[in-house]
């Protein structure tokens, strides 16, 4: 932790003048961007006393070892300089915003003397009933103007209400017949809530009641020759028509069913509900719940069917409910949901059809539903800075780790042997710093040997680029690179000025897996002479805790912020892995004669399969005939002509419905 007062610049070296400034850390690496107008006056304000300064502000100054600055002429350039620094160096410390915007629903105050519809984002007031939740609220628009024709709710803010009623006037949509006017006593409050009732039934999917009446008014009025109200009751019937068609039908049987999904990890579980009514999507529901107890899939729905319906009864209570897998006494459930309703309720498992196809909708839903709130959690700074005090207290570090690194092996039977590097810095995922490794020292499956392997290639890196810097004495070298990584100049440094990624040093490694990965890596970095960089391991199946040398591992409790933190580096290490593993699995069986000739690249390869049109016909092909693909010199002809020469043919693929062999061209031979 530096003192801002080390790197202070003197009041007289400040200039007076609009400009962008920069502190970067230890490593010069770019920690926070800002502007002012007045570069002198702005930056005076950083190097305050700590305890008047904001605790974000304070640990971004003590973090810092020097600061910068460039001076503009306006206060635009300033903008737009802060902005095009803030792109390049994602500093850590800088404001990153995301889309908070929460869905939109269509919402009847029944709460209210005279209830009122209208849009409501946000958390869920007692006493109103919302449907939805629409993708836009210009949707949620279109459908009420519809349905106020038949239902003229007031839509009116409070404020308005209270002036309409002061001068004794409607509003606009009072005079055109879009709102009963309850405000100037058009109707009672009784005669108005009746109308919110009726709405909510319509939109909750008993629309045949009100379609039925209105039809039967229409041809009652045809015949008593009132054609302009027989008229404008077909025009009421077409404008509810049109709203139902808003809601499109998922299932054909007008099934009136609930669909529940969950998506879960060791920690969370999302839920999701989808209402189905006269087998439309008439509302949609979920939350995020914390697994503080050990259930499966089976508790989690018992759970979430006890929420859903512990205090509903009647028709709230559908004919049908859909779930991933029956609680464990699914009969003591249907009963008690029965009982709720007042009728049978059937509670299955869809196995087949619309409905099957529905429960994976709702399912895909519950899953972005618990990526968005590990997101949300995970990018909130006092959430953050909670779970990185936690695991500092739990492994007795000096500070928190503002940088930790980690590290997983993956493998398919021994073959592919890949590992994954990813970095987490202030409890956010770095994406341009994650490295992958193939793992060379040896043939097979060893993860221990590989994790041992994969660390000291990491940390010899970071002590090479400090050797080219002066800073560090490099042991003795050995063997083994990074893929992807570009060899440091001779200053260690880009060519833009940046230190190399693997200049900086992680305040702690974590690695996938328990005592022997743990001891591994810490033996890899003993061996490297580093001392001052902290290790654990996370063990999967009881997510435990363990550290260098000690027989017992830290338990965290399910709820720490420290142990979300630590599951969340690890799993993503662990995709991350996977995912190099399968795409040089994927490559190897896709690799062809072609690829092992010298100075043949892949554009090349592909106008050679363009113009023969396979493998085989090209290994018919003279030298001649090789040459005429644009590109290709006779040296290369030659070369291409003897790989193929001597390789051999690829065993012929068959099709298992015919038997025939499939030839290389797409034919086929008896």
């Amino acid at each position: 932790m530096a003192d801002p007062s080390s790197y202070r610049p003197k009041p007289g070296q400040i200039p007076d003048s609009p400009g962008v400034y920069k502190f970067r850390d230890e490593h010069r690496r770019v920690i926070y961007v800002g502007k002012a107008k007045s570069l002198r006056q702005r930056l005076a304000n950083y190097f305050q006393p700590l305890t008047s300064l904001h605790p974000r502000t304070a640990t971004m100054v003590t973090t810092a070892a020097s600061v910068e600055w460039t001076v503009v002429s306006t206060e635009v350039e300033a903008l737009q300089l802060e902005y095009s620094w803030i792109k390049e160096f994602d500093p850590r410390f800088n404001v990153k915003y995301r889309d908070d915007k929460s869905y939109p629903y269509l919402a009847v105050t029944l709460n209210e003397e005279f209830p009122r519809v209208q849009v409501m984002r946000g958390h869920k007031k007692k006493g109103v009933r919302y449907f939805g939740p629409y993708a836009h609220a210009w949707a949620i628009r279109e459908t009420v103007d519809l349905m106020l024709r038949v239902f003229p709710v007031r839509t009116c803010s409070a404020g308005v209400f209270r002036n309409a009623a002061s001068a004794g006037r409607p509003c606009l949509l009072g005079y055109i017949g879009k709102c009963s006017a309850p405000c100037v006593g058009r109707v009672s409050a009784e005669e108005h809530r009746e109308l919110a009732e009726e709405f909510c039934d319509f939109m909750a999917g008993r629309t045949g009641t009100y379609l039925r009446r209105l039809e039967k008014q229409m041809m009652i009025a045809a015949e008593d020759m009132e054609y302009e109200k027989a008229a404008r009751l077909r025009d009421d019937i077409g404008a509810l028509r049109k709203a139902m068609e808003k809601n499109a039908v998922v299932l054909a049987d007008a099934t009136d069913a609930d669909l529940i999904a969950l998506a879960e990890d060791e920690l969370e579980a999302a839920v999701q509900i989808f209402h189905v009514r006269g087998g439309r999507v008439r509302g949609q529901r979920g939350w995020v719940t914390d697994k503080v107890e050990a259930v499966d899939t089976a508790g989690l729905v018992e759970h979430a069917l006890q929420q859903l319906y512990g205090e509903e009864s009647g028709d709230a209570v559908p004919k049908e409910v859909l779930v991933p897998a029956l609680p464990e006494d699914a009969g003591a459930v249907s009963a008690w949901l029965s009982g709720r309703r007042g009728s049978q309720v059937s509670l299955r498992v869809p196995q087949r059809g619309d409905k099957k196809d529905l429960m994976e909708t709702v399912a895909r839903n519950a899953q972005q539903a618990l990526v968005l709130h590990k997101t949300k959690r995970a990018s909130d700074l006092t959430t953050r800075s909670r779970a990185l005090e936690e695991i500092a207290e739990a492994l007795d570090l000096d500070a928190a780790p503002l940088r930790i690194e980690c590290f997983d092996i993956s493998h398919l039977q021994g073959e592919d042997v890949v590992a994954s590097m990813v970095v987490f810095e202030d409890g956010l995922p770095r994406k341009s710093e994650y490295r992958r490794f193939q793992i060379k020292g040896f043939e097979g499956q060893d993860d221990v040997r590989s994790m041992h392997e994969v660390i000291s290639r990491r940390f010899r890196r970071y002590l090479a680029e400090k050797e080219k810097t002066g800073e560090w004495d490099l042991p003795a070298e050995g063997g083994g690179g990074v893929d992807g990584e570009v060899p440091a100049d001779a200053d260690g440094r880009d060519e833009d000025g940046r230190p190399k990624r693997f200049a900086y040093p992680p305040q702690l490694v974590v690695v996938d897996g328990g005592q022997p990965q743990v001891a591994a890596a810490r033996r890899a970095l003993d061996e490297l002479g580093i001392d001052d960089i902290a290790v654990c391991g996370l063990a999967k199946r009881l997510e435990e805790v363990w550290l260098p040398g000690e027989d017992d591992p830290v338990v965290l409790p399910r709820t720490s912020e420290g142990l979300y933190l630590l599951q969340r580096v690890r799993d993503t290490a662990h995709d991350f892995a996977i995912r190099y593993q399968r795409s040089k699995r994927s490559k190897r069986i896709r690799t062809s004669p072609l690829d092992a000739i010298p100075g043949l690249g892949e554009t090349r390869k592909q106008a050679l399969i363009k113009h023969f049109g396979s493998v085989k016909r090209l290994r018919q092909a003279t030298i001649e005939q090789i040459c005429e693909v644009p590109g290709m010199g006779r040296k290369t002809a030659e070369a291409v002509a003897v790989a193929l020469a001597q390789a051999a043919p690829a065993a012929p693929a068959v099709n298992t419905a015919t038997g025939e062999i499939m030839e290389d061209d797409g034919g086929t031979t008896a």
